[in-house]
């Protein structure tokens, strides 16, 4: 039974985003740890977790919400 947990920024994606990453990393899962067979599905757990910016550090330093977001998030997060 695998567990797959996700660290992110809070706010960097939008409901629609975090469906589709929890499709994608169970199908990577079911592929890859599953052979392909697709009962196997049943058994993946796949977790996000998100933290507020200031709980991370980049490089040693605590960036801004607004330059991870500037920096790091896709044009679809909006």
């Amino acid at each position: 039974m695998p567990f797959v947990n996700v660290q992110t920024i809070k706010g960097m994606m939008n409901p629609e985003q975090k469906k589709e990453l929890l499709r994608r990393m169970t199908d990577l899962i079911v592929e890859i740890e599953g052979k392909g067979d697709p009962e196997f599905r049943r058994s993946v757990w796949v977790r996000i977790d998100e933290h507020e910016p200031e709980q991370w550090s980049l490089g040693g330093m605590q960036p801004t919400a607004e330059a991870i977001a500037a920096k790091f998030s896709s044009p679809k997060a909006s």
